[in-house]
């Protein structure tokens, strides 16, 4: 199935933008302008949310305008409210897609869909509609409300604004999906409701939705763009109605309003035969315990995640039980049956049931096409990812806490204590005062005029925002760190989140480094039998012996092992353990969770020694990193090792213990490429130390004469592939240009000058699909691919970064790199390797991501292959990945007062053990506009629409992607605007929680991944698109808004003291030339490099203490160390900077910036706020803004 999904191709409009959207003339071209108000109001008002926005395609019609919209208003594609609270698993779940041959089209799609690299949203690539859409193979969500006897719990509204995912309700029939926006549908249905939530002074008519595209709907439009070609792909033989869905809708009956639900059309996709005895369930008994496929399913949508362009379709689940190990076999069977992966390799990939993802029913997935009109396969193809996605276990679907079947008894026994019983006690009193309407308006709601208070930089960095949760709840929450959602405060209904006009959504850094882990090691790991979830510190103890789940709210019991708390030695008091007292927490797994004993630790280096290579200088460099870290190599006495090299042929590495030197073997055949001594290629680190030291010492200088100007990259990695296969592991290839020989070689696509377009940007995407398909096979066999550029020429990284994306593998590219000439780059590269080679690693990952009942997923980030429909298959993982997701509520919450999100991560440590990372984050529901507001985290939300705003780039265009940019902006703040009264024309307001917002967004437009207008190498452009893909939110945002300090005054007022170190805390500048003085000095940390910008006039004793030279004049061009002298100045600006240095895991260069010096323009074009040719000025961009808002 791989090959068929890479040769997919994007949908035609796909992420497209609406026509009537048209930049300012002249240099405001950089700042896209809205025009039409009607479109404002349409497609692209409230899709800011990318085509890449996995929604399945009956959910999105790109071509739907709000007057479809309003003409539907009533009719959601899905009834929110389910039909019965039973769960049935013998029921078909109507309007479900089946899974097996939706995922196989899925995965089709989202090969071709994702033909982009960047559009790692699951929601193009796979069919969200394959997906169960109960929340019963959610394994990954926790709800935290389960957790308090005393709050109920609503049901999760079955539309969301960002993309409907199919709840346990019956799903329509994919013939019967109309043109009406997925989205429309959700925030057309409620406009009563809505502005009956609308608080005292807010204007009701902010959004009737019916006439204003939900936000999910805008913003998947404007990001998302169309996901018609893809979805009208899956509609064809994606679909059968005939083969019932067991857990996935099995309690509740989809109603498309005004078109009924249709059978035959189901909507899961992957999916496992429910166990008999669960499928004999009546329909209205709400299951309790549900197919782990379906948990499995739940936690990701598997379809629609772009930007794991490796997106395969969902592997339909095995038939899993409720036993924790069939649930782990079954989701390792799962990713074994992706379509991509399973034509791989031997490799079992049931990881879906590894990690124990569903709700004890199974789904079963049909295999039958249904054939769609075109029209619905259009919209088909627009829906968002979580569209398919598995929303809650059917039984769960009401709002009602407990089902009849689990005692949900509130009370407890005499003298038992809840968990946390202070928590419990107050949680109706502190919860009920959540909304911040009742109480004096806090900071994060204060309006700030934006147009006349310009200084709204904060003096040091921008911190998380705090949920609004009460002191208890607040200390075990999980670190902003690991862990942070777009909005602090849950929207109640889609409605609210569609007038709020933010999206909703995950910043995730699951595998950081941390400095205190809680390990438990008790043989028995406790998690809820029906969703999967791993208890945690936000679940509810019903009595000494039980526990309520807080995301799907069954009644578990606790088991005798758990009574014994190990840290106290006491016994009866299971709500004292570490697993409830730490919300991320490491559980060591039993073999139960693992497919096969583990594997060594493997590490294969594949190396460019073309002439090309050898002239660059890069290979003494790695090799001299190797042989001084050899020894720290993550692993143990059974870690393995390997090299290729190649040029115009490949040459491999005996060096099997016992050789007196080692030997080379080339293999010239590249068309037919094989492996001359499987048996020696790899070899034991520790058994072959010497002869691996010999090589590495020998490397540099083999190929010195060398006249091989070809680049054999396809066929050396195709070797590579075929040597790792039977362990996995992880491969690093070192290219140095474009591949010119053999399988998957490349042309240039670059035209320079075309480099300052304005207009169009071409080649984002690969031109092959070679390399997509080798990762997922890859992927299938447990290997990353990890890709290391050091070019000075073109080399088409679009193409060479599908290795990576798709196989969960990383990217380092140095532009112009040069040994001697730039030296800059060389000790960049030296310092990435150190990191690279030592730092942790975690093998066969898998990680599913878990959420409240009447939350879902749809739409996935970073570098991963979606293997199952909630199941992201990470061949390597590593501390520096970040990863992003998109959200919607697919049922009301009403009823709780609390939700809970929780990731788990499920690895192989380079030791060998097998372990599971669990993160669990919660937070409160609110009821009021202004209370959204209020708790949203303007850096997440920003990283976000980066994400989006990549995929929409790659699936559409870059002026699409600008558009949405803007119109993320104009939309959130015309709501806010809307609801505030007294307010002058003139004025542009926004809360204090959002009042960087614009700063924020027009930095990401003067990004190299985003800008138009300047000079940019595509290579640069693909990277940056690359990183804001796969970094953390922290590394992001230096990325997108670089932080700028004065140096030549630091004094030791306003320090801070680490590790008996005095660290100086300059206030922030703002990043604009009016704060640069020629008496100055100034620093700015760009995160991955550090600019130290010198003023002409400034005090030569300052020069003399911290760059080590006399007067200005003699301070060379290449300056990249500071010298260690014995000065005050010295001290306070080297300590200053390495303190930057320790907080993040790849040190940033350091670059010295004089007038004449060329990385001068560098440095200025990071002056965000400043007005260049082809960009407004940060004032600019406030009046344009303006404008757009009073049209």
């Amino acid at each position: 199935s791989g090959p068929m999904q890479s040769q997919m191709q994007f949908p035609s409009g796909y992420g497209s933008h609406l026509p009537n959207y048209s930049t300012p003339s002249g240099h405001y071209s950089q700042v896209p302008n809205k025009s039409a108000a009607s479109h404002l109001n349409n497609q692209y008002r409230a899709s800011y949310y990318p085509g890449y926005y996995s929604a399945p395609a009956q959910n999105v019609m790109t071509s739907v305008g709000s007057n479809v919209l309003n003409a539907q208003e009533s009719q959601q594609l899905y009834n929110n409210t389910p039909a019965h609270s039973g769960v049935s698993s013998d029921r078909p779940i109507q309007g479900a897609i089946s899974s097996t041959s939706y995922l196989h089209m899925s995965a089709q799609q989202s090969y071709s869909t994702f033909d982009n690299h960047y559009s790692t949203s699951v929601s193009s690539s796979v069919a969200s509609q394959g997906f169960p859409l109960n929340s019963d193979h959610y394994p990954m969500p926790v709800v935290c409300g389960a957790m308090y006897p005393n709050v109920s719990y609503p049901h999760v509204a079955a539309g969301g604004v960002y993309g409907q995912t199919f709840t346990s309700q019956s799903l329509p029939a994919v013939g019967q999906f109309k043109e009406t926006n997925v989205f429309s549908s959700q925030s057309t249905s409620v406009p009563h409701s809505l502005q009956q939530h609308v608080p005292v002074g807010y204007n009701t008519t902010l959004s009737t939705v019916s006439s204003a595209l939900s936000v999910q709907d805008n913003l998947s439009r404007n990001l998302t763009g169309s996901v018609a070609k893809v979805n009208n792909q899956i509609s064809t033989g994606a679909i059968d109605s005939s083969q019932p869905v067991h857990s996935v809708s099995q309690s509740v009956a989809f109603t498309k309003p005004g078109a009924g639900t249709s059978a035959s059309s189901t909507v899961m996709s992957s999916v496992r035969s429910p166990a008999p005895s669960l499928s004999s369930k009546p329909p209205s008994s709400p299951s309790v315990t549900q197919s782990p496929e379906l948990a499995l399913q739940e936690g990701m949508q598997y379809g629609g995640y772009v930007n794991n362009q490796a997106s395969s379709a969902p592997a339909p689940l095995s038939s899993s039980s409720d036993d924790e190990e069939e649930d782990e076999e079954d989701e390792e069977a799962a990713l074994d049956s992706s379509s991509t992966t399973s034509s791989a390799s031997p490799v079992l990939n049931n990881y879906d049931a590894l990690e124990g993802g569903g709700y004890p029913e199974t789904r079963s997935v049909t295999s039958s096409p249904v054939t769609a009109p075109s029209v619905l396969q259009t919209s088909k193809a627009s829906k968002p990812f979580g569209y398919g996605y598995p929303t809650l276990q059917p039984g769960y679907q009401n709002a009602t806490p407990p089902t009849p079947v689990q005692p949900s008894n509130p009370g407890h026994h005499p003298g038992f204590q809840h968990y946390p019983q202070a928590c419990v006690n107050q949680l109706s009193s502190s919860l009920g005062g959540l909304s911040l309407q009742h109480s004096q308006q806090p900071e994060s709601l204060r309006p700030v005029n934006l147009t006349h208070d310009r200084n709204i930089l904060p003096v040091s960095s921008v911190p998380a925002p705090v949920p609004n949760l009460n002191s208890e709840l607040r200390k075990l929450n999980c670190s902003p760190d690991s862990f942070r959602c777009t909005l602090t405060n849950i929207p109640q209904t889609q409605a609210l989140l569609n007038k709020a006009k933010l999206p909703l959504g995950l910043l995730l850094h699951p595998f950081r480094d941390l400095t205190q882990l809680p390990v438990i090691t008790s043989s028995t790991i406790v998690r809820c039998r029906s969703c999967r979830t791993y208890i945690n510190p936000f679940v509810s103890f019903i009595d000494q012996r039980r526990w309520k789940c807080n995301l799907c709210y069954r009644v578990n019991d606790v088991p005798e092992e758990f009574m014994y708390n190990p840290l106290t030695r006491s016994y009866g008091e299971p709500h004292k353990r570490p697993e409830v007292q730490n919300s991320t927490v490491e559980f060591i797994a039993s073999s139960d969770y693992m497919l096969r004993p583990p594997q060594p630790a493997v590490y294969l280096f594949v190396l460019d020694v073309s002439h090309n290579a050898v002239e660059a200088g890069y290979l003494t460099i790695v090799c001299q990193s190797l042989l001084e870290n050899l020894d720290k190599l993550p692993g143990d006495s059974r870690t393995r090792i390997g090299f290729i090299t190649f040029d115009s042929t490949v040459q491999f590495y005996n060096l099997q213990e016992g050789l007196s030197q080692p030997q080379m073997l080339i293999v010239s055949d590249i068309d037919d490429i094989f492996l001359p001594t499987p048996d020696s290629l790899l070899v034991n680190l520790h058994e072959s130390k010497e002869l691996i030291k010999d090589l590495l010492n020998a490397l540099p200088n083999m190929f010195t004469n060398t006249r091989e100007t070809h680049s054999a990259l396809g066929p050396a990695l195709q070797a590579a592939f075929k040597l790792m296969s039977p362990t996995g592991g992880r491969i690093s290839v070192f290219q140095t240009q474009l591949p010119s020989l053999g399988a998957g070689l490349l042309h240039s696509r670059e035209d320079p000058n075309q480099r300052s377009s304005t207009k169009v940007v071409q080649h984002l995407g690969p031109a092959t699909d070679f390399y997509k398909k080798l990762a997922l096979d890859c992927s299938g066999q447990q290997t990353a691919v990890d890709l290391f550029l050091l070019s000075s020429q073109y080399s088409d990284l679009a193409s060479l970064a599908c290795m990576s994306k798709y196989s969960a593998g990383c990217i380092y590219y140095y532009p112009s790199f040069h040994r001697s000439h730039n030296p800059a780059q060389a000790e960049k590269l030296q310092k990435d390797l150190k990191r690279y080679l030592t730092r942790k690693i975690g093998f066969e990952a898998v990680m599913r991501i878990r959420c409240t009942k009447g939350l879902s997923i749809h739409t996935f980030h970073g570098n991963f292959f979606v293997r199952s429909t909630d199941l992201l298959s990470l061949a390597n993982v590593n501390p520096d990945a970040g990863f992003a997701v998109q959200m919607s509520i697919e049922e009301s919450l009403t009823d709780t007062s609390l939700v809970c999100f929780q990731t788990a991560l499920l690895y192989t440590s380079s030791k060998g053990e097998r372990r599971i990372r669990v993160h669990t984050l919660c937070l409160p529901v609110v009821s009021s506009l202004s209370d959204v507001y209020a708790g949203a985290d303007v850096q997440a939300v920003v990283c976000l629409l980066a994400n989006m705003a990549v995929d929409r780039s790659v699936s559409s265009s870059l002026a699409d992607a600008r558009d949405a940019l803007v119109n993320a902006v104009v939309d959130s703040l015309a709501a806010y605007m809307s609801t505030a009264s007294n307010l002058q024309q003139s004025m542009l307001i926004a809360p204090n929680s959002l009042k960087l917002f614009p700063l924020y967004i027009l930095a990401l437009l003067k990004q190299k991944a985003f800008r138009t207008g300047t000079s940019t190498r595509l290579d640069d452009r693909v990277y940056a698109m690359c990183q804001m893909k796969s970094q953390p939110l922290v590394h992001l945002m230096k990325m997108i808004h670089p932080n700028l300090y004065r140096i030549d005054k630091l004094t030791d007022e306003s320090t801070i003291h680490v590790n008996e170190r005095v660290v100086p805390q300059p206030p922030l500048q703002k990043l604009s030339a009016e704060k640069l003085t020629r008496e100055g000095a100034f620093l700015m940390d760009c995160g991955s490099i550090f600019y130290l910008w010198i003023g002409k006039n400034c005090d030569n004793n300052f020069i003399k203490d911290v760059l080590g030279y006399p007067n200005y004049a003699s301070v060379p061009q290449k300056m990249t160390q500071l010298p260690e002298v014995d000065a005050p100045s010295s001290e306070r600006t080297r300590s200053f900077i390495s303190w930057l240095r320790d907080s993040r895991p790849l040190s940033p260069v350091l670059q010295v910036i004089k007038d004449e010096n060329p990385a001068k323009t560098d440095f200025f074009q990071h002056l965000i706020e400043d007005r260049t040719e082809a960009a407004f000025s940060y004032y600019e961009f406030l009046l344009n803004i303006q404008q757009q808002i009073c049209k």
